[in-house]
């Protein structure tokens, strides 16, 4: 019995934290059978907490973590921080509904940051589209200090306030949500405080050559890293995929993303098939775009957006806006689970073209670190993961388990061995 013990105890020491952890589904996690089951990656170790109905109750959040909550029918849902008199937050919330909610074109959630006078810093929409496919949607706010928001300003305590809206006859069930909240210091000294007026605005070529393999990750902890290249991956009717990009300052970023035909045959249109979206490194959206279905090829590109320049922020509008600071940015994609009806379940080629333009420029120069750090940088580790389009580290992280599944059976042979020699001497003996 000692022999066993111990020899789990050493193979338990051996097998990686983050084998386990993805083997094992999360606690209260629905079943695949379960209509309010999704497909979408929660950030891992994310914090549980349940949104109050008033102010009073309000949860207190800590800026830098994330958090899961949810969302009922017609709710409208508090929580608050204590910020800083300095910094920029920014606050994004992600709603997830279950695969077989039944959805409204104008479903959604809304989002907005209030003082304590009930004043609002920031308010944004998000809905689910003309497709009415589930899907995770997201919608931010922001306390800022530059650009300065006279009615929000100070140290002290802030709301967040998550709406549910939609239609009577949409899906009574509850939906997840992903709460994060980054903040941005101040920059070192002051800059420009208008939007830059000109910028490269002409629609961009689409990268072209022989495409490598890329899976896009199921939510945004599990986005999948891609640089300047083309991309090739599958998917689903229903699915999503998640994609990051290290845009450095000074560089412009471009998408376009095909889907192709549809090998079943198959007749009829679906309508918003294929969706787009970009958000910036805190979540916030930047532009979308989407493209019917007819069972041919059909591609979609996102308009133009500015370099990455700090005065962006003083411009009007996501597009310009969201281009704020450098970090990785995220590509969304979604295929409408209607293209099943219309052309079979798949799974559909997806090919994806990213294009970076433009030099990489130094920052403005940050007065302290960003909460959780390193947001809005792009490292060396960053660009190597990108231009192997997510492989190497996968590569990287397989073979770290190979090798400790490998070592932890070869402690466990020795250790064995060793054991029986000893029992069979004292038995001699």
């Amino acid at each position: 019995m000692r022999v066993a013990a111990a020899a789990a105890v050493l193979y338990t020491v051996a097998i990686p934290a983050s084998w386990s952890a993805e083997a094992a589904p999360a606690a209260g996690a629905p079943s695949a059978s379960d209509p309010s089951a999704t497909s979408y990656a929660f950030a891992a170790g994310a914090q549980h907490v349940d949104g109050a109905t008033g102010t009073s109750d309000a949860p207190r959040l800590q800026v830098g973590k994330t958090y899961r909550s949810s969302l009922s029918k017609g709710a409208k849902v508090y929580y608050s921080f204590d910020l800083d008199p300095d910094s920029n937050t920014y606050v994004s919330a992600t709603a997830v509904p279950g695969k077989a909610a039944k959805l409204s074109v104008t479903d959604g959630i809304r989002v907005s940051v209030q003082n304590t006078d009930s004043n609002s810093c920031s308010y944004q929409s998000a809905s689910f589209g003309a497709a009415k496919s589930p899907h995770p949607v997201t919608a931010w706010g922001a306390r800022t200090t530059s650009p300065a928001n006279p009615v929000c300003k100070g140290a002290g305590t802030y709301y967040v306030v998550v709406e549910r809206v939609g239609m009577a006859d949409s899906s009574p069930g509850p939906w997840d949500l992903e709460l994060t909240a980054v903040s941005e210091p101040p920059a070192n000294k002051a800059g420009s405080t208008s939007a830059p007026k000109v910028w490269n605005s002409a629609s961009p070529t689409p990268v072209t050559g022989a495409p490598r393999t890329s899976q896009g990750g199921a939510g945004y902890s599990r986005a999948t890293a891609v640089g300047q290249g083309v991309w090739r991956a599958d998917i689903s009717p229903g699915q999503t995929l998640f994609y990051k990009v290290p845009v450095d300052w000074g560089r412009q970023l471009s998408a376009t993303a095909e889907l192709g035909t549809a090998s079943g045959g198959g007749q009829g249109y679906a309508v918003d098939a294929l969706g787009l979206t970009l958000y910036n490194p805190v979540r916030a959206h930047v532009e979308e775009t989407s493209v019917g279905y007819d069972g041919q090829q059909q591609s979609a590109s996102l308009a133009p957006v500015p370099p990455v320049e700090y005065a962006n922020r003083y411009a009007v509008g996501d597009q310009l806006s969201g281009m704020r600071f450098a970090g990785s940015y995220y590509l969304v994609l979604h295929l409408s689970k209607g293209v099943a009806d219309e052309f079979g379940h798949g799974p559909f080629g997806l090919t994806l073209r990213v294009r970076l333009e433009g030099t990489a420029q130094d920052g403005p120069g940050y007065a302290g670190q960003s909460v959780p750090r390193n947001v809005f940088e792009v490292t060396d580790e960053d660009r190597e993961n990108a231009a192997a389009g997510g492989a190497g580290a996968g590569n990287a992280a397989m073979t770290a388990v190979a090798v400790g599944g490998i070592g932890a059976g070869t402690v466990v042979l020795v250790v064995l061995g060793v054991w029986t020699v000893t029992a069979r001497r004292r038995a001699e003996a």
